[in-house]
């Protein structure tokens, strides 16, 4: 898996590209909860579920799926009640939080560790990379994390996920500006 910085950081750039209105403290952490909500899924190597099961690390949290499933409920959750009559922003403000769910598994699938990721979920539980693995699979657990491995893991994100996500959001700015 990429690590919690990695996801959070394309989070940002994901949220970056929506108006300002949308933009509170609210809207960042849902968008960062998204990013990294899949990884709940380790807790179930807690209760003996295995890698491999539907309900196991890279399953159906997963999949693009669950990424709907979490950008609906978290935009109907929190936006609802502010733009019931404005239903054109609820749904982007939805397929925002989707897009930032789904982009951990699309960031786990060119990572360099694991089984795949289950994108198919539960149409076909197979686990899928992309074809190139480039950035460098983050340990689970916080000690391994702050290791030489941490160190390799995060010069790897900055270079895969970082300096992309920095360049969309300037393309983002630029565009904005031009408009």
């Amino acid at each position: 898996m990429a690590s919690v910085f990695g996801h959070a950081v394309a989070a940002i750039a994901i949220g970056s590209s929506l108006s300002k209105p949308f933009k509170s403290i609210k809207f960042w952490l849902i968008c960062i909860g998204c990013a990294i909500l899949p990884d709940l899924d380790v807790i179930g190597f807690s209760f003996g579920i295995s890698y491999n099961s539907f309900w196991g690390h890279r399953g159906f949290s997963h999949s693009i799926v669950f990424a709907l499933l979490m950008g609906v409920f978290f935009a109907m959750t929190f936006y609802y009640p502010l733009l019931k009559k404005e239903y054109k922003k609820l749904i982007l403000i939805g397929f925002c939080f989707f897009l930032c769910t789904l982009s951990h598994s699309l960031l786990d699938a060119l990572t360099t560790g694991g089984k795949g990721v289950a994108l198919l979920s539960p149409f076909d539980n197979a686990r899928y990379f992309f074809p190139w693995k480039v950035i460098q699979v983050s340990p689970i657990g916080v000690s391994k994390f702050f290791s030489e491995w941490g160190v390799r893991v995060i010069v790897s994100e900055l270079k895969w996920i970082g300096i992309p996500s920095l360049i969309f959001m300037i393309g983002v700015k630029l565009l904005k500006k031009k408009n």
